[in-house]
């Protein structure tokens, strides 16, 4: 690596994880399409680090290159959608069973916080705030025991959910309230109970993609 190289790492990294983000968050969402200079121009950056960010999206299935200059989210057809369930149901309840005995007490407070919020923010039409959340509650329990392997294989199940979530959210948010699976997680984890905890993660996960069937966004 030269030394311009170098020196343009962290701007590359910014624009990667600011892209992430927002597809993990459903910032960007299916029907939107991504314009490589537009998004150069909202970050005050050159449309190369965009293009490189936008190339490792792609290679990691969050996004599809339609033309040099423009990008989609790409579509979600019924066999990719029980794909990543599967490997959703496979890895998350795993990492959070993994990273119980990291779990303390004023961990369990902040999660709390944290799903007061979420519930505040849906019940006030703030589904982006909510997105944002729920990405947060999980992401810190799986990440209470560090294993980044682990969480990049999540990260990158969540990269291709996002979008499509944010959708459902939007049309169906309040059933997921009704539903809502994450003061069972705080239980089990108040509890040390490994089982409960498993059971209570898959279960947030099955409720969620039965919002997506129910929202018939896959093609």
């Amino acid at each position: 690596m030269d030394d311009k190289q170098a020196a343009d790492a962290p701007l590359r990294a910014m624009v990667y994880q600011t892209l992430r983000h927002r597809l993990v968050t459903g910032a960007i969402t299916p029907d939107q399409i991504l314009s490589s200079r537009a998004l150069a121009r909202e970050l005050g950056v050159s449309p190369m680090p965009v293009r490189e960010a936008i190339s490792r999206l792609a290679a990691e299935h969050a996004l599809t290159v339609k033309s040099k200059s423009s990008v989609i989210v790409p579509p979600m057809t019924p066999g990719r959608f029980s794909d990543l369930l599967f490997s959703r149901l496979q890895l998350e309840p795993a990492a959070a069973v993994r990273a119980l005995p990291s779990i303390t007490p004023s961990l369990i407070n902040e999660l709390h916080e944290i799903d007061q919020r979420m519930n505040r923010g849906l019940a006030s039409g703030g589904v982006a705030a909510y997105m944002s959340g729920n990405y947060e509650f999980h992401f810190k329990i799986y990440g209470a025991k560090p294993a980044p392997t682990l969480m990049q294989l999540i990260e990158t199940l969540w990269l291709q959910f996002g979008p499509m979530m944010r959708l459902v959210f939007e049309r169906y948010g309040g059933d997921q309230r009704e539903e809502d699976k994450h003061p069972v997680i705080l239980r089990a984890l108040r509890d040390q109970d490994p089982v409960r905890l498993r059971n209570a993660v898959a279960a947030d996960i099955r409720d969620g993609m039965r919002l997506a069937l129910l929202s018939k966004s896959l093609k």
